[in-house]
């Protein structure tokens, strides 16, 4: 397991980490003139990170369909490559016109990067599969009982991602000059570059499905298929995917629960992705100062959630710990609504909201996908809980109102945190009370559902005469499965 630790975890973790620190880098680089030399003004600044959530959105089903003819390691380095040369298009333009198609084409390739659909063309001809990239990876190498801290430590690459994105805007803001650019312009170019180097190494290093994976001996592949076998059941890895069950997942309201869970996470967690810098601005630190001081809370997030995963990990249980990690947010931002005029404070709060949030999401995606049975319903249920979490209510902004039906809930919180609002910002930190008080809702309520059907189960007779493929084709709906609370 720790040949599998060292293969699969860091080079998604990069992955992710890269692809965070591309989407949320304009928070840095404007701290080094980006809107001034740009001249944007009023809401200018939203807009340009709101039109990133629309094709993120709209371009998810063709990504979809144009994973069906390219293999994983090929489709993803070349998506991430693309998004990292968007990024250096993004320290080239001239425009606030430039800087929207920047974005948006960002959104774009960045679409194709989790949610997906293989075909599987070397081992199983003629079945398709559907699975939601990195999330859904993970949960088919290991146990639940041991996928906590996986997840968590994928999931903190954010953390890192911000963390490391603090560092280097603070040493490339130095280069403000070189050639005659800025140095909000050198953020863009230097992370840009970084991006596609690495996107073109992953084409040898991106993992496959353990069934797959020729870097395992025979042995070792069975190994890790039998002792998820006993954890979780037959996965149905060479089953075909149909609609039916696609609509068989919809009836049950776990489904429904779980997506909520992750859905009440994204706006106070792209609240504090995308303003926090300028709200560290606010409390009259320069550039260079405001990005150094945005690297601890990043840090403290990461370990925070490495410790809540392994105290979860260890007592096999999730709820607790993520309503804990729930109110640590809560606190955080409870503050900032009230307490505006001890910057200390308020910067401590800024701590509590990195720490909460960060820690809870990897949870509840964790609670929410091991305890899907089978390789359908965890394939179906784990692109629905993220897909699910990037929708919203009807567009109100004009700019976009007939680009589509749905928004992100990250185009929320884009929009609850106006420059008008500077520097308290309550109506963001309130809104983000908010979400976060229904996200510990929604987990009560999936807790509750998860202990009355295990206990419906255990009054239940043993004998119901199902043979092993049926239970396999029913997977976490057979009676001889247990959820995790």
């Amino acid at each position: 397991m720790t040949k599998v630790d060292l293969r699969v975890i860091p080079f998604l973790c990069i992955l992710y980490l890269l692809a965070f620190l591309d989407r949320v880098n304009v928070s840095n680089a404007n701290l080094y003139g980006l809107s001034t030399e740009l001249k944007l003004e009023g809401n200018d600044f939203n807009n340009a990170l709101v039109i990133f959530f629309v094709p993120y959105i709209l371009f998810e089903i063709p990504s979809n369909l144009l994973l069906k003819k390219f293999r994983p390691h090929i489709w993803l380095p070349a998506c991430m490559f693309f998004f990292g040369l968007v990024t250096i298009c993004q320290g080239l333009v001239s425009s606030y016109g430039g800087l929207l198609t920047a974005r948006f084409f960002l959104g774009v390739f960045e679409a194709g990067m989790f949610p997906g659909t293989e075909r599987n063309n070397r081992y199983q001809k003629h079945h398709d599969l559907i699975f939601p990239g990195c999330f859904y990876l993970i949960g088919m190498w290991y146990k639940r009982s041991e996928a906590q801290r996986r997840y968590s430590f994928f999931f903190s690459s954010t953390t890192l991602a911000g963390a490391f994105g603090g560092l280097l805007a603070a040493a490339i803001g130095k280069m403000s000059g070189v050639r005659g650019y800025l140095g909000w312009r050198w953020v863009f170019i230097l992370e840009g570059l970084l991006t596609c180097v690495v996107a073109i190494t992953f084409f040898f290093c991106l993992p496959d499905f353990p069934e797959e994976a020729s870097w395992l001996s025979t042995e070792e592949r069975a190994y890790i298929q039998a002792r998820l076998r006993a954890d979780q059941g037959q996965s149905a890895r060479k089953r075909r995917i149909s609609a039916a069950d696609v609509g068989n997942c919809f009836k049950d309201f776990k489904f429904w629960l779980g997506a909520f869970m992750y859905f009440f996470h994204i706006v106070p967690a792209y609240a504090y992705a995308y303003f926090s810098p300028g709200i560290i601005r606010s409390y009259g630190y320069s550039p260079v100062g405001t990005q150094l001081h945005s690297v601890p809370p990043w840090a403290v997030a990461f370990g925070f959630a490495m410790l809540t995963a392994f105290v979860s990990d260890f007592t096999k249980h999730r709820f607790l710990v993520a309503v804990f990690a729930i109110s640590v947010a809560l606190t955080g931002f409870a503050i900032l609504t009230s307490v505006h005029d001890n910057t200390k404070l308020e910067y401590a709060a800024l701590f509590l909201c990195a720490m909460g949030t960060y820690s809870a999401m990897p949870i509840v995606v964790c609670w929410f996908n091991m305890n899907l049975g089978g390789h359908h319903r965890r394939s179906v249920g784990t692109a629905w809980q993220v897909g699910f979490g990037n929708i919203g209510g009807e567009p109100t902004i004009r700019n976009i109102r007939c680009i589509y039906l749905t928004m992100g809930t990250g185009i929320i919180a884009v929009y609850a945190f106006l420059a008008k609002d500077a520097p308290e910002y309550i109506t963001g930190y309130s809104i983000c009370l908010a979400f976060l008080a229904m996200a510990i809702v929604s987990c009560t309520l999936y807790f509750l559902a998860c202990w009355w059907q295990n206990r419906q189960r255990d009054r239940m007779l043993t004998n119901l005469s199902l043979t092993e493929h049926e239970k396999t084709e029913m997977g976490d709906l057979s009676p001889d499965y247990r959820y995790q609370l």
